[in-house]
């Protein structure tokens, strides 16, 4: 099945008469009566029936005023107000070669006040390319309103208005602590203008650490997604997903179907993903990143039996760069990490999480499994952007900074720098530091690490090259064979659709 963002494009709303469910629904309605006039339901048989659900956690419903109600509810009445509609105006692109003014359409999503002062946390996937954004709160106010920060790697934004009203704000909960099985409330502002501006679905939570799921070139590279069955629909993205305390535990951002409709899996951003970026996004506007230094893999069976683990998970360490916190821990290529900073590694996605979101300079132990017995070790973690700035360059004036994107590909100068932190053999090329999902580069088969040799029949020794040569390619469709370097060593043949 797809993986949909929502909202996929300019504000939509469909709604349609439905004569037989109509009907279905009266049949049901008077069963339901005839049913209900043999059971007993005085108050005195829900004495023991808890009364707020903000002290018990758990409840099925609760009696006020001699009438059941919803759970729900009272999170809802609390939370609601704090939910606001956002909306992006963007430049249409690709219009005909003969068109001349600017064409703008509007996409329509839902974000969440997390300060009285005005901050709104939202999906950076509703934001991203706006020339203009306006936020609807739920008393009718409309303020514009500027992007203070923004991290495509996680698909988070932070959006700053100035109230002239006093808002509500939704709380920060704990995103470690949610189980599989828990009550999950997600609540969305997605089209004020057509009089939907509110929508609140309930489901529970279906799994948690989703990661490799697929969007295109707006694919997050951390991903550690809540699942759940509560509906995700267009215009939802960036609303939060919430507990039985009213308190956000995920960012509303995804769904997985074949029809672009909710099918009940639904992906959350978690919490506290978003608790460990946001300082840095109002701070900075961009989000820094704790460092470890290794590449890695998913452990597979076979790794697993070899290091005598009763379980397939963790990830395998296929090389650490020179220097890095990795090194300077004594972690080597083919040890298994299974826990981090005192967290189960269950997998890729997760331990990327984990490292980015650590702070820079933090200490930290490493759980591994080498060779069959169990090991700790320690590190201080470093910030990525200041490792890589201050790595010796050998008297060059080069760096580790990504120079061009092409065909899905972030594609770097291959320095004896990054040979050497890579620990990868030096020669004439250009290094792939990451592969987009969905992309041409990705349809190809081209991994990270990879170094680009040739190009069609011409060789490639820089970015330089690469920007020649996809010049004289255009952009008319057609096949190029690449000649790369694997990260093991052996060369290959790539074809990529242009």
């Amino acid at each position: 099945m797809e993986q949909h963002f929502f909202p996929p494009g300019p504000e939509r709303s469909r709604l349609h008469k439905l004569p037989v469910m109509a009907a279905v629904a009266v049949v049901c309605l008077v069963i339901g009566v005839i049913i209900a006039s043999q059971l007993d339901l005085t108050s005195s048989t829900s004495a023991d029936v808890p009364l707020n659900v903000f002290e018990t956690g758990i409840m099925p419903v609760v009696e006020r005023g001699g009438e059941f109600e919803s759970p729900f509810v009272a999170v809802v009445e609390r939370v609601q107000d704090a939910v606001v509609n956002v909306a992006a105006a963007s430049r249409e692109r690709d219009l005909p070669w003969w068109y001349r003014g600017p064409t703008y359409s509007t996409s329509s999503g839902s974000g969440f006040f997390f300060r009285e002062d005005g901050f709104i946390l939202t999906n950076n996937h509703v934001v991203q390319n706006a020339e203009r954004l306006t936020v609807s709160t739920s008393s009718g106010y409309t303020y514009d309103a500027k992007v203070v920060g923004a991290d495509p790697q996680t698909d988070l934004a932070v959006l700053k208005v100035d109230p002239e009203e006093k808002v509500a704000i939704i709380p920060f909960g704990n995103s470690d602590d949610i189980k599989v099985g828990d009550w999950a409330i997600a609540i969305g502002n997605p089209f004020p203008q057509q009089g939907l501006d509110r929508t609140v679905t309930v489901g529970v939570i279906s799994a948690v650490g989703r990661s490799n799921l697929q969007f295109g070139r707006e694919t997050p590279d951390y991903q550690s997604y809540i699942q759940t069955d509560a509906s995700i629909n267009p215009g939802n993205s960036g609303g939060p997903l919430l507990n039985l305390r009213g308190e956000c535990v995920g960012v509303n951002s995804a769904i997985s179907s074949p029809t672009g409709g909710s099918v009940g899996i639904g992906f959350a951003i978690p919490v506290n993903l978003a608790r460990a970026i946001v300082p840095d996004l109002i701070a900075n506007g961009k989000a820094s990143r704790g460092w470890l230094g290794v590449w890695f893999h998913a452990v597979t069976q076979r790794e697993a039996k070899r290091q005598g683990m009763d379980a397939v998970h963790g990830i395998t360490i296929d090389s650490v760069f020179a220097g890095s916190p990795a090194d300077q821990a004594g972690l080597k290529r083919g040890d298994v990490i299974v826990g981090y900073h005192d967290q189960a590694v269950d997998n890729a996605g997760r331990f990327s999480v984990l490292v980015s979101t650590t702070r820079g300079g933090d200490p930290v132990p490493i759980e591994i499994m080498r060779d069959g017995e169990e090991l700790t070790l320690h590190t201080v973690i470093a910030d990525r952007d200041q490792f890589l700035a201050s790595a010796p360059a050998d008297g060059e004036d080069q760096d580790a900074v990504p120079t061009l994107d092409w065909m899905g590909m972030e594609i770097w100068n291959f320095t004896p720098q990054i040979a050497r932190a890579a620990g990868l053999h030096h020669t004439d090329g250009v290094y792939v530091n990451r592969v987009y999902p969905g992309t041409p580069a990705d349809y190809a088969a081209i991994t990270r690490g990879a170094i680009i040799v040739q190009i069609g029949d011409e060789s490639v020794k820089s970015v330089e090259d690469v920007e020649r040569i996809a010049d004289k390619l255009g952009k008319k469709p057609g096949r190029v064979a690449l000649i790369v370097r694997e990260p093991d060593g052996t060369l290959a043949r790539k074809v990529i659709r242009t």
